[in-house]
């Protein structure tokens, strides 16, 4: 994520601006640009926290939907082949179509000799 244009505080810095240049004259103006402005902003702020807050609650349910989808696929996928293997054998052909590692094929764990 890129550096952020704004201050972490904005928002307490924007209230804070509101009701002093309400205290001030909430008529004032800066030019075109008028307190309503301000407040416009600040409401959107919340709004838009609010629908952020939603969106994270959405995804994180999502997520923990893609994460159930895909502890079953895994299952199955275990449960396949070990059905495979104890039908057709751990060395057969049919066990290392479904992905599984062929006895032959494995590497052979050395055995160092015990040192007294």
């Amino acid at each position: 994520m890129s550096k952020k244009l704004y201050p972490s505080n904005v928002l307490k810095e924007a209230i804070g601006v509101q009701e002093a240049w309400k205290l001030i004259d909430e008529e004032l103006a800066f030019g075109k640009m008028k307190i309503a402005g301000l407040t416009t902003d600040i409401e959107d702020i919340y709004q838009t926290q609010h629908d952020l807050a939603a969106l994270e609650s959405q995804l994180t349910e999502v997520r923990n939907r893609r994460d159930e989808l895909y502890l079953s696929a895994w299952d199955r996928v275990k449960r396949v082949r070990a059905s495979i293997k104890g039908m057709y054998g751990d060395d057969s052909s049919e066990y290392e179509l479904v992905g599984g590692t062929r006895r032959s094929d494995r590497k052979r764990a050395r055995k160092t000799p015990a040192m007294d």
